[in-house]
């Protein structure tokens, strides 16, 4: 399959085009409009600072139902005495950088640079993307972040500065989403951890069949509040 070359006209070609390794396209720019035409389509931006704009749609897709996400028993504990405070909405901008600096701090390269942070920063401020943050005596330790479209939550990253934070941070989303009657996480692409946490992958025409019956729906736009009766496990 060939990868297409973006113009300036906010359109992508139909995921189904996309290479057995799930790139579809490249260039075009980072764009609310563009960045918001990917995700409803199932597509999602994944490149190096070096590389121009790298288009994925990956198949088969691992996602998660809100309701069957798995809490280990270790973090269940961890969230019973209460040792996390969390948060939505609240430090977008430190959220998404911890995730980047989590990654190159491990010596591993990362697509979260610069362009990246100032586009999903404005789609933040649009009411589309969003962050969970978890502290711990008021300090950052883990949380994530990613955009909302319709009714389902498209996760793009997740940092730990603490044991069990991300997962902590993660066990919170699903309780919301599950009382916002999200459909489902895209969780873009396979991982042995979050499968371990109820991620499970779902075929192509079964993905693209959810994600458009999910997209219908009303959006939940930001501020999130946290409910705080959704915390205590």
């Amino acid at each position: 399959m060939p990868v297409f070359k973006l113009s300036r006209d906010v359109i992508f070609p139909s995921p189904e085009l996309a290479r057995e390794d799930g790139l579809l396209a490249v260039g075009g720019d980072l764009s609310p409009e563009r960045l918001l035409l990917a995700y409803q389509m199932g597509i999602f931006p994944w490149y190096s600072e070096s590389d121009p704009i790298l288009w994925w749609s990956p198949v088969p897709r691992l996602i998660m139902e809100p309701a069957e996400f798995h809490l280990p028993k270790r973090l269940a504990r961890d969230l019973r005495k209460g040792i996390f405070q969390f948060s939505f909405d609240e430090d977008f901008r430190a959220v998404i950088k911890a995730c980047a600096i989590s990654r190159t701090g491990r010596g591993e390269p990362t697509w979260i640079n610069k362009k990246m942070i100032e586009a999903y920063c404005h789609l933040h401020k649009l009411g589309f993307a969003h962050s969970l943050e978890c502290r711990q005596n008021e300090k950052l330790v883990g949380g994530l972040y990613g955009v909302a479209i319709g009714g389902v939550f498209c996760g793009e990253s997740m940092f730990s500065g603490v044991s069990n934070s991300s997962k902590a941070a993660l066990a919170v989303l699903t309780r919301h989403l599950q009382k916002w009657h999200f459909d489902f996480i895209d969780c873009q692409m396979r991982t042995s951890h979050l499968v371990s946490l109820g991620a499970h992958e779902v075929n192509g025409p079964c993905f693209f069949n959810r994600l458009q019956d999910a997209i219908l729906k009303p959006e939940h736009r930001s501020p999130w509040l946290l409910d705080n009766t959704l915390t205590g496990f």
